[in-house]
């Protein structure tokens, strides 16, 4: 057997689900699966052990697949990973290390030694697992980027993979960008592009029907399944871009308002809260939704200083002042912990200007100083009397002062801070927190158990909707020989 590639007519059009899925899929039958992704852009990331037995960063989206497949995450399913730093710059893991940056300016150039390594990784995955499922990045039909990607068809013409392209019929639209993405590649990928998955239909099939046969036609390429639209299928996501729609409002809930940050990382970390039957969790930027929460989080960003400054020019500084003196409780996570500090400062230019100083919101007696040297690490412990393992991502280093020792951070009255990500997750720790500061009755609500069941609700979606077969027939023996070629990539 050897891979698949999955792409997509845009960014966010289900290629993380369709992937998630079939390898879930695949390994109910028995079939040892990696996944796999070249490249990803994402501030949410998480730590897992490397080759050498040292920890490694990879994309969140690549290690909640490994676990959909049954297999250990490693750093050669997700070899490159770029964290936004700022409009036109981001800092790269290179094998789920730091390895400096990469700038708009120098984006063909300044990766080529990024694409050799990447299908270096995809290459050993492929000589140690049955199949790869390899998860594209936003879509093949960006011309403008084809000739240094590395991601999409790049990746297919390196290894010869067969292509499956996602559309994801609720934007609208979806026949023309399926057909417009084959027909916009050049003859080479285009003969790779073997079919197509729709995915969030809801309606009636027999409508869409027509449409399918049409394209099929159109393109002489087949559709592999229609997925429907589920709304309790809610998976780690890879970005902010599904954020507005992660609200359950409940009435009578307690409201938590989780600070959305212009550069927030990690904002997983509150996705347990989401499913306490007692809370109502909106991602805000208003001052007025911080007014009227009971608890706010203030998460983790892959630019402190940066978004401390966007923080006060938005007044929620004061909002968050206000909502500690009233004496509600705020919890701060990494990047949001270390802005409840005294100071932060940046004597290496980690995050920009070598030797910035910025004073934080002063909630907390703690000084945050930046070096180079990032600190990946898995810890465990204990805090208000419940075990807690989380993990560290962070180029910041925290001196603390006065208060309560709280997750390798501090806690002063209804203020908590902490270095851990992945925390609440646990169920008995996020339940002590939730008492603490909430006075909230545990819920029997478990997080590891929820995610299996959506693991698992999305492996029966792909099984019952989704042609298995016929796609693990297409990565066993690869893109037919007879796909036509359409104009105008085709001839002119």
């Amino acid at each position: 057997m050897s891979g698949l590639l999955v792409a997509g007519t845009t960014s966010d059009a289900g290629k993380s689900v369709v992937t998630t899925g079939l390898c879930r899929a695949f390994a109910r039958r028995g079939i040892r699966v990696a996944p796999y992704k070249a490249q990803n852009m994402s501030n949410n990331s998480m730590v897992c052990a490397g080759p050498d037995g040292t920890t490694a960063e990879i994309g969140r989206a690549q290690w909640v697949q490994a676990l959909a497949a049954g297999v250990t995450p490693e750093p050669a399913m997700n070899p490159v990973l770029l964290k936004p730093g700022g409009d036109r710059r981001s800092h790269v893991v290179l094998m789920g290390r730091p390895a400096g940056e990469v700038s708009s300016a120098d984006w063909e150039a300044g990766r080529r030694h990024l694409a050799t390594a990447a299908h270096a990784a995809y290459d050993d995955l492929a000589s140690r697992f049955d199949v790869v499922v390899a998860e594209g990045a936003g879509s093949p039909a960006e011309i403008n980027l084809r000739p240094g990607d590395y991601v999409n068809m790049g990746l297919a013409r390196h290894a010869g993979l067969p292509t499956v392209v996602v559309g994801d019929i609720d934007r609208g639209g979806v026949f023309a960008a399926m057909y417009g993405t084959v027909a916009l590649l050049e003859p080479d990928d285009q003969r790779l592009v073997a079919g197509f998955v729709v995915n969030k239909f809801r309606g009636d099939h027999g409508l869409l029907a027509p449409g399918l046969a049409s394209l099929e036609r159109l393109t002489g390429r087949r559709v592999f399944g229609t997925l429907p639209w589920d709304p309790t299928l809610w998976l780690d996501s890879e970005d902010a871009l599904d954020l507005d729609g992660r609200r359950a409002v409940r009435a009578g809930a307690h409201k938590v308002a989780v600070i959305r940050l212009p550069r927030i990382s990690n904002f997983t970390d509150v996705d347990a809260l989401g499913l306490e039957p007692g809370l109502d969790v909106v991602f805000t930027a208003d001052p007025r939704d911080v007014a009227d929460a009971q608890l706010v989080v203030l998460p983790g960003t892959r630019s402190t200083l940066g978004d401390l400054t966007w923080l006060r020019a938005r007044g929620l500084d004061l909002a968050l002042v206000d909502h500690v003196r009233r004496g509600r409780p705020l919890l701060g996570i990494c990047g949001g912990f270390q802005m409840l500090g005294r100071t932060i400062a940046d004597p290496a230019g980690v995050e920009g200007p070598a030797g910035a100083v910025a004073e934080g919101l002063g909630l907390l007696d703690v000084r945050t100083d930046f070096v180079v040297d990032k600190t990946l690490r898995l810890p465990s412990g204990q805090a208000l009397g419940a075990p807690a393992n989380g993990y560290e991502i962070h180029h910041g280093r925290v001196t603390v002062g006065s208060g309560q020792p709280f997750l390798g951070g501090a806690r002063v009255g209804c203020v908590f801070g902490t270095m851990w990500h992945g925390t609440l997750e646990g169920d008995e720790l996020r339940r002590a927190f939730l008492a603490e500061s909430l006075d909230l009755v545990p819920s029997t609500v478990s997080f590891p158990r929820a995610r299996r069941r959506r693991l698992d609700l999305l492996g029966d979606l792909v099984e019952h909707h989704l042609d298995v077969d016929a796609v693990l027939g297409l990565a066993s023996h690869g893109a037919p020989s007879t796909l036509p070629v359409l104009a105008p990539g085709g001839p002119r």
